[in-house]
């Protein structure tokens, strides 16, 4: 039953980001900026992590998921170190999740054949 909740919580997150890309004149950059500085408010102000708690990995997947974990790597740096833990929490515990990216991103472009766009 946990992986069904996952997968229709991840889904409606998803659906709803369409419909947004869908209806409005934002472009994709943009809406992505907009889900990671939510996912950082609702961990701000407890929302987030219980959901997260609930849903599980359909809720700590998306973008609003990132959002949630530099908010939460912020939080227990500027816990431990202060200050300078504002600018040092974001990048420690996103760490994984973006060198993931940027490998699996890396071996997809020498897997396939990229080609250039031509409008």
């Amino acid at each position: 039953m946990d992986y069904v909740k996952a997968f229709l919580v991840g889904g409606v997150i998803c659906a709803l980001v369409q419909i947004l890309m869908n209806e409005t004149k934002l472009m994709p950059g943009r809406i992505m900026v907009l889900l990671v500085v939510t996912g950082c408010i609702l961990g701000a102000i407890g929302i987030y992590q219980p959901f997260v708690d609930w849903a599980g990995c359909g809720a700590s997947v998306p973008l609003l998921g990132f959002g949630n974990t530099l908010w939460k790597g912020v939080r227990e740096a500027v816990d431990q170190e202060g200050f300078l833990g504002i600018f040092k929490g974001g990048f420690t515990a996103g760490a994984a999740g973006i060198c993931a990216a940027l490998v699996f991103g890396y071996l997809s472009g020498l897997i396939s054949k990229p080609k250039s766009k031509v409008d």
